[in-house]
């Protein structure tokens, strides 16, 4: 099923210009246009790597092929189960929790006009084997091509890539006509929009050092009615998804890039360097730079 996505208006006073974007590390020369990674091995990086509100410069697909769990898209949880597909468009914030041994992928997709990837969420059952097998397919053939790198691999990904999302958009047409088209279903209510309003506003200002009173004014609600929506929506108050979304932001740019304890705790908008690294060391047990280090 597509989720409705709002169009936010910009925030008064501010523009693109003097919003400072947190940095993603530099790309590599020999970066493949497709990246396969198995759901185990995301989640040996640590469980905030999976559970914690997060989102990617790229499309995403999630192929969950054993295991339950929950799974929050852009501020609305549903449950998930085996032969559960889930499209994320660049910069969608999500995150899923397990609930015992969870297999599948997480495709990592090239971005681009030519592919004409959905510009919504979608998050399907495919209830079809036939349907199981083709994604399945697919998805072995391009891992096979990345991990053997071999001459014009790029290329051959590119072209996996857009079979894909030729597949994609055949699939999600087949079950938008279907009664049911996915136990993902969700209801499309105001407090559904607002949490969904919530969750876009967080993403694209999260390294604001702003508070939950700053989101809802401009959300036109007042704080307690957004917490309580958010948490019978997302399953967790509004502060926790801020929060949770900046935590992230901070693991990751310690672990992937060696810019500055202080410059993480501004990109992830933390008033003070030491504030940063009294709320990482609660949240985690760690300081900021034991994180670093696998301390």
């Amino acid at each position: 099923m597509s989720l409705h996505r709002l169009t936010l208006l910009p925030q008064p006073g501010g523009t693109e210009a003097q919003i400072s974007r947190v940095p993603t590390p530099a790309p590599q020369p020999d970066r493949l246009p497709v990246e396969v990674v198995s759901v185990t091995r995301l989640a040996q990086g640590g469980r905030w790597r999976t559970e914690a509100m997060r989102s990617y410069d790229r499309p995403v697909l999630v192929w969950f092929t054993r295991g339950q769990g929950r799974l929050t898209i852009s501020g609305r949880s549903s449950g998930y189960s085996p032969h559960n597909l889930v499209f994320l468009p660049p910069r969608t914030m999500h995150g899923f929790t397990t609930s015992g041994p969870v297999l599948g992928f997480v495709v990592f997709l090239p971005d681009g006009e030519e592919y004409d990837w959905p510009m919504e969420p979608l998050h399907l059952r495919l209830n079809e084997v036939q349907l199981q097998r083709e994604l399945t397919g697919m998805i072995d053939a391009m891992q096979r091509e990345a991990d053997g790198k071999g001459l014009h691999s790029a290329r051959a990904l590119s072209c996996h890539a857009g079979l894909l999302s030729v597949w994609l958009a055949r699939v999600a047409d087949q079950y938008a006509d279907a009664p049911n088209p996915s136990q993902a279903t969700r209801l499309d209510t105001a407090a559904h929009r607002l949490a969904e309003a919530f969750t876009s506003l967080v993403e694209r200002d999260f390294n604001r050092p702003d508070g939950v009173q700053h989101y809802a004014a401009l959300l036109g609600v007042t704080p307690t009615h957004l917490s309580r929506v958010c948490r019978k929506i997302a399953g967790r108050p509004a502060l926790d998804i801020l929060t949770d979304r900046r935590h992230f932001e901070a693991r990751r740019l310690l672990r992937d890039t060696d810019i500055r304890v202080a410059q993480v705790a501004r990109h992830c908008g933390f008033a003070s360097a030491a504030y940063f690294t009294r709320a990482f060391r609660s949240r985690t047990g760690q300081s900021p730079s034991e994180f670093r280090h696998g301390v």
